[in-house]
Formats: structure tokens, sequence, C-alpha cells
């Protein structure tokens, strides 16, 4: 695409794509205000008009970034025609999938760097990430069921996303040369939140044999 041709139709929506698109190949701390300028060839004050700053341009990508992630994570967890732990383990893989695929855009939502900015986003709109969301209600849904030991759901909740957010960092940021596992990796964290999760007072149904391999009584 011609510089000119940026000029055209939705000059902030164009800014937004090219701030995506760089920071799915670049670190975002890369990316500047000078970085939209120099792709669409408009001056700096062209895109003060969208953007008073740096921080007012992070801002608008985390809830685009969070508005994305959840459209991939969410639907799994609130589709109640599956069975809830397939809904679980579903999610885990599209998790892990979509923080390999999009590294940076990852680090950039569940980072430090732009905590404040992502608090500031959260406490406006809880639902932001209504990822987590969804999962909390999968999990009261569970425990109302029988199907989830009785426990406090919102820490059962951060427990399941701190193990899905722990690989994901570990994988995508390199360490032990994980990645190559990742695999075998998700399904080993979800035995191990099986095992501490899941009630024994109800059949569970499951129509994923790994799944379903889990569940059947032992010895």
């Amino acid at each position: 695409m011609k510089k000119n041709d940026y000029h055209h139709g939705n000059l902030k929506e164009e800014f937004l794509n090219i701030a995506f698109e760089f920071i799915h190949k670049e670190d975002v701390d890369k990316l500047t205000l000078k970085v939209l300028s120099d792709a669409t060839g408009t001056s700096r004050s062209a895109i003060y008009r969208h953007f008073s700053s740096k921080d007012a341009l992070m801002e608008e990508i985390i809830r685009q970034g969070f508005e994305e992630f959840d459209r991939v994570t969410s639907p799994i967890l609130r589709n109640q025609e599956t069975p809830l732990v397939d809904r679980f383990y579903n999610t885990s893989k599209v998790y892990i999938v979509w923080a390999k695929e999009n590294p940076n855009l990852y680090r950039l939502l569940f980072g430090r760097k732009y905590a404040y900015i992502r608090e500031e986003i959260l406490s406006i709109k809880e639902e932001t990430c209504d990822a987590f969301g969804a999962l909390k209600c999968a999990v009261d849904e569970g425990q109302e069921k029988g199907i989830l030991k009785k426990d406090d759901s919102l820490k059962q909740s951060v427990v399941i996303w701190a193990s899905l957010h722990g690989l994901a960092s570990l994988i995508i940021d390199g360490f032990m040369d994980v990645a190559e596992l990742s695999d075998e990796l998700v399904d080993d964290m979800f035995r191990s939140l099986l095992a501490g999760c899941v009630s024994n007072k109800v059949k569970i149904i499951s129509t994923i044999p790994f799944v379903r391999g889990l569940l059947e009584p032992k010895g």
C-alpha cells in the first residue's frame, strides 16, 4: 500500500492496524508515534488528533488486544453445550496457542510495564478481560453441578489462570526451550489441575479421549 493511500478512510484505524502489525514483529518498546507517522506519510499533528500521547495509543491497543484475546477464549468457556471439563481443556490449548502466535501482544496485555494503563481500563470496564470472567463463571458452574470441589471460586480461577499464564510466559520467553514441548506441557498441566479441582462425587462427562482417560477410575 502506498503511503498516501492511508489518507483515505479511517486514519485512526489505519494507525492502529500499523501498530498491531508492528507489535506482531517487533518489541512493543520500539513502537513510537514516529513509526506511525513514517508508515503513513502523515505529520505528527495528524497522529495527535487521534492519540494525545503514546500512552493514549497504548491504551487503545491494550483495549483492542483484550477484545481479540477474549474472542478466542471466552466463547469456549461459555458454551454450555460442551462438557465443562472439555471447555477447560480446549481453552487451555487455545490460550497457549494465542500466546505463542502473539508473544509481544501477550506480554503487553499481561506484563508490568503498562499495568497502570491496564488497571485503569479494567477499573472503568470490568468486563474488558472477559476471559477471566468467563473462567470464573465456568468454575462457579462446576461447583454448583458438583463437578469441581467446593472452594473459593475466585481463588480457584486465579490458580488456573496463573498456571496457564506461567506456562505461556515460559514458552514465549524461550525458557529451557520448552516451546517444543508445549502440547505435552499443556496436557501435563491440565492433568495436575484436574487432579486438584475435580470432585469425586459425580460422574463427569467428556468427549475428548485424553480428558476421558484422566477421569476414568484407576486400579
